[in-house]
This record gives C-alpha cells, sequence and structure tokens, in this order.
C-alpha cells in the first residue's frame, strides 16, 4: 500500500475530456481545467499537453512523485501500453508509460479506467476495509474490475473484469466481440433508454430516447409512472443475472455499482438486491454486500493517484 503523504497527479482519460487532478492519501487537492479529448488530433499532440499540465501542477506542488493515467480501453499494465482506445481515433499501440515519463521525468502508470475506479472505491470509498470486491461502472458501456484478496486482477492479458461483455443469454444481442447476450448491451445508457422507449410504445405513449435517459426514467419511476418502475425492474433482473454469476465464481465481500444507473438510488438497488438474493445460496449471500459507489466525476482522478502512489512506495 502506498504512503499515504505520497502527492500524485492523477488523470482520467475520456472519450469526452480528460481530467486531471493531484491527490494526497485518497484527498483531492486540486483539479484542473479539463482538456477536451477531441481538440488534439492523435496522440502525440493530446500527450504534450498533459505533459504540459503535469509541469504547471508541480509548479503548486512540488512534491508531485508520480503520475497515474486511467484509458478507456485495453491496456499492458506492466509497460504502460495502450493497445487500442475504441472511442478515441487515432489511439492504438501508444506506449503512453514510455513517451510521458520521458517528457515529464516522473514515474507514470496506465491503467484501463475501471480498474482505477475501482481502485479508488476499494483504498478510499465504498470498499474500504473489504479484501475482496468487484466495481462495476455504469454508462455508455459497462465496465467492471476485480480486488481479489486486496490486490488489483488483471489476468494475463489485463483484460479481466470486463463485466459489460458477459453474457446474460445465449441467443441475445450480438456485443462487440461475437459475444451473443453481452450485458451492456441491455444496460448501457442507450440500450436503457431504447427499450424505455418501447415499454411505452406498447402502452400506446409516444417517447424519445432523449425523453428515457436513466435520469429522466428515475424522474418518472419517483414521480409515480408504473413503466418506468417497470424499466428498472427489468434493468435489475439483467444486472442481477450476471451479478449472481460472479458472486458464484467468486463470492466476494461486495459488489460496488457507480455511473448514472447508480443515481437512480433504491429503484435500481431494491429490485437488485432481491434478485441477486432470489440466485445465491445463504452461504454466498449473507456476506455480501451491493453497495453504491461512494466517488462520482473524481473516481477516476483519486483511483489513478492512488495507483501512482503505490508504484512509487513498493
Amino acid at each position: 500500500m502506498s504512503d499515504p503523504q505520497r502527492t500524485t497527479v492523477g488523470i482520467d482519460f475520456g472519450g469526452t475530456f480528460v481530467k486531471i487532478g493531484v491527490c494526497r492519501g485518497g484527498e483531492l487537492l486540486f483539479t484542473d481545467e479539463p482538456i477536451p479529448t477531441s481538440s488534439f488530433a492523435g496522440p502525440a499532440a493530446l500527450i504534450t499537453e498533459m505533459a504540459a499540465r503535469v509541469e504547471k501542477l508541480r509548479k503548486a506542488y512540488p512534491d508531485i512523485c508520480a503520475i497515474g493515467v486511467g484509458v478507456p480501453g485495453l491496456v499492458d499494465f506492466e509497460h504502460g501500453f495502450i493497445h487500442i482506445l475504441t472511442n478515441v481515433p487515432g489511439w492504438k499501440h501508444v506506449p503512453l508509460k514510455a513517451i510521458l515519463g520521458e517528457k515529464t521525468g516522473l514515474p507514470v502508470v496506465v491503467e484501463n479506467d475501471a480498474n482505477a475506479m475501482a481502485w479508488a472505491e476499494f483504498r478510499y470509498g465504498a470498499g474500504r476495509g473489504l479484501k475482496n470486491v468487484v466495481a462495476l461502472t455504469m454508462g455508455t458501456g459497462i465496465g467492471g474490475a476485480l480486488v481479489l484478496n486486496g490486490q488489483m486482477y488483471r489476468g494475463s492479458g489485463c483484460a479481466a473484469g470486463e463485466v459489460g461483455q458477459m453474457s446474460i443469454d445465449c441467443d441475445g444481442r450480438a456485443g462487440h466481440y461475437g459475444n451473443l447476450g453481452a450485458l451492456e448491451k441491455y444496460t448501457g445508457n442507450k440500450e436503457i433508454a431504447e427499450h424505455a422507449v418501447q415499454r411505452y410504445a406498447e402502452a400506446h405513449i409516444t417517447k424519445s430516447v432523449e425523453d428515457c435517459t436513466p435520469k429522466k426514467i428515475a424522474e418518472a419511476a419517483k414521480a409515480g409512472d408504473d413503466i418506468a418502475r417497470q424499466v428498472w425492474d427489468e434493468i435489475a433482473d439483467w444486472l442481477g443475472t450476471a451479478i449472481s454469476s460472479i458472486a458464484w465464481l467468486l463470492n466476494p465481500d461486495a459488489f460496488i455499482i457507480g455511473g448514472g444507473v447508480a443515481q437512480a438510488g433504491d429503484l435500481i438497488f431494491d429490485p437488485l438486491k432481491r434478485k441477486v438474493q432470489s440466485m445465491l445460496s445463504t452461504v454466498v449471500w449473507e456476506r455480501l454486500q451491493i453497495l453504491p459507489a461512494k466517488f462520482s466525476n473524481e473516481a477516476g482522478i483519486i483511483g489513478n493517484a492512488a495507483l501512482a502512489a503505490d508504484a512509487v512506495s513498493s
């Protein structure tokens, strides 16, 4: 575990913005202005801007000793090498650790963004004090990460924990990799909205996808809309099917769920807990917690900063 007094930079690389902050011991000390990802054509210019931001932060925080970067794609953690970022053009086969390290002179850790979120929750958030945690971040897609026996579990190709690609229906919708019934093809933001539109249409009510975002469906359900409540129950069924399978495999202490879906609160967590309990034995269920994430937009910065602190303290 890292020295809580280590001051490090956390960089949360998203398809829309790159967010940068300074952390110490899980405390977010400062957040810089986000960098619009699309303003930079290709990796070279954006990495140069990241390095410039880090140098600016070091003037205010001279004890910064490392950088952690989380990216939305497939990463070789050991070498800090990005295989591909599916939602960011041009980011394929990029040795980010080497380039950013050379530009800044600091140690650099490169991690998958869901792993970074999980580490933030495990170290400082909803999973603090637990040993075995499965984290899910639910947005456009479904990210996942595993902390087992207090250590991040990445798998032999650093691709473990991709819960969104797990099948909940062997004859279901096609996923990105030829896998049928992939969870994120049912519970991603767009898929939830499209499903809600269909449910309203069956009741002869016209709604658009924009009318049926997870946030708006939650608001409708809280206002007493029976169709919206039905949609949340169905989301809980799909999500609960995947979570139950993971629980049988790993027997974790907790599932921690973040992202827009988690903001629905009891609308999702109550039916989800009922679903999962109905599919598990008491031995697995009685110690299992299903929790909302503590951190929101800052999870990536905090998690990446913590991973960087760990790297220079080990």
